[in-house]
């Protein structure tokens, strides 16, 4: 037995899983009983069902809420949550009430504090990259930027669960390209509606970003979060296409659909103060697909812990929390979302390692860990009802505001 499947077999003798968690998406799946297993899912909308039942986990017991999908099912769709902006945030019911979704969870790691940098706003926007509605809303911010826990070996920011316009989810990396255009020659663009830019580079900043300022996008460098922010800082507004003003330090305030700000550091700043009001500059981005050459109708970001029914090599094992993830099966066709409950009795939660387990014994091929802690909530609608209401019980004793979800959708 190798290494791996010490750690595989570990982890699943720490687990009681369930007996039969319904109808996932018409198929059955079979497992160990847990101790106080819900009798049978309880229909959300056609295709879409919601269970909920108790996890023997390594460290005490867990309580699941799982959400089960079937992007077969005629009028069912998954598509983002989100508050309207990069850089804004809203309790996931709001969210999912607002865009008319029948049920949902919690998306990326975000932008949540900024104790590091007394004074600098914290932005609320997500960490990786975001496609809304098949366009381009964000890009990812360097790795040694990330909220959250420790990445896995061979993951990063660009790691993506997303939809493609053929209706079904996959688990990518989007990676930004794109150029400034001048009269006197190109320049790289580092960075979309992003938080933090890479060190020498420039960001560009639209009417997705929001209002929040600006200045947090100088702070840190490419591996340490926490690193004071940059004391060469330059800004540039266009507006359809030419240069208007220029300032030394970030900005805030709503960007209108005509115009981009560009905002660079060090070597990006030096750069940025070539440019003089009247110039014609042009801005070009988009988000790149590692595999898959099927267009997005929505992603977002978060980490990898399953690929074709295998954990990832060195899934941390040791810290328990309070989780929210997604998992795919039969290629991309069934879902399965699950978020932990946070009630103090269930708190300790499970690790990385066992949700990775727990994922492939609720039948996913492919799964994809998102934001936990207080963050992570399911949300669903009763039957009969009009809205959507919160299934589990968020760790801070109420929802938190968050950036993004992924949210399920039927016209039935």
């Amino acid at each position: 037995m190798t290494l791996r499947q010490k750690r595989c077999a570990s982890a699943r003798a720490a687990l009681t899983l369930f007996t039969a968690l319904g109808a996932l998406a018409g198929a059955a799946l079979v497992g160990a009983a847990p101790a106080g297993a819900a009798q049978g899912a309880t229909p959300i909308a056609p295709g879409v069902t919601y269970d909920e039942f108790d996890i023997a986990a390594a460290k005490g017991t867990a309580h699941a809420h799982v959400l089960t999908v079937d992007l077969r099912e005629p009028g069912v769709r998954l598509d983002l949550l989100y508050p309207g902006a990069a850089a804004a945030r809203a309790t996931l019911s709001r969210q999912a009430t607002a865009q008319g979704a029948v049920a949902g969870v919690n998306g990326d790691f975000f932008n949540i504090s900024e104790a590091q940098h007394p004074g600098v706003e914290a932005t609320g926007a997500s960490v990786g990259p975001v496609i809304a509605q098949g366009e381009a809303l964000k890009g990812a911010v360097p790795n040694g930027q990330r909220f959250g826990p420790a990445l896995p070996p061979g993951t990063s920011t660009e790691d993506v669960f997303g939809v493609g316009v053929d209706g079904r989810a996959r688990l990518d990396g989007l990676s930004l390209s794109g150029s400034i255009s001048t009269p006197e020659g190109d320049l790289p663009l580092r960075g979309l509606n992003q938080y933090a830019l890479p060190v020498g580079g420039i960001g560009a900043f639209t009417s997705k970003w929001g209002s929040v300022s600006r200045v947090r996008a100088t702070c840190g460098t490419d591996t340490d979060r926490g690193a004071p922010c940059s004391t060469d800082t330059y800004e540039v507004t266009l507006r359809q296409g030419q240069v208007v003003s220029t300032a030394d330090t970030p900005g805030s305030g709503p960007i209108a659909p005509d115009t981009t700000v560009l905002v660079g550091r060090e070597a990006g700043a030096q750069q940025l103060r070539k440019f003089y009001a009247g110039e014609a500059v042009s801005v070009r981005h988009q988000l790149t697909a590692s595999s898959s050459r099927v267009p997005y109708s929505f992603a977002l970001g978060g980490y990898p812990v399953l690929d074709e029914g295998q954990p990832l090599p060195g899934l941390d094992n040791l810290a328990s929390a309070v989780r929210t993830a997604v998992g795919i099966a039969d290629s991309g066709r069934r879902l399965v979302l699950l978020a932990l409950d946070g009630a103090a009795e269930y708190r300790t939660g499970l690790t990385i390692a066992e949700v990775a387990s727990v994922m492939r014994n609720l039948g996913s091929d492919d799964a994809f860990s998102l934001d936990g802690g207080g963050s992570s909530t399911l949300v669903a609608r009763e039957p009969g009802a009009a809205a959507v209401s919160v299934r589990n019980h968020p760790s801070d004793g109420r929802e938190r505001a968050v950036p993004n979800g992924i949210g399920v959708f039927s016209t039935s």
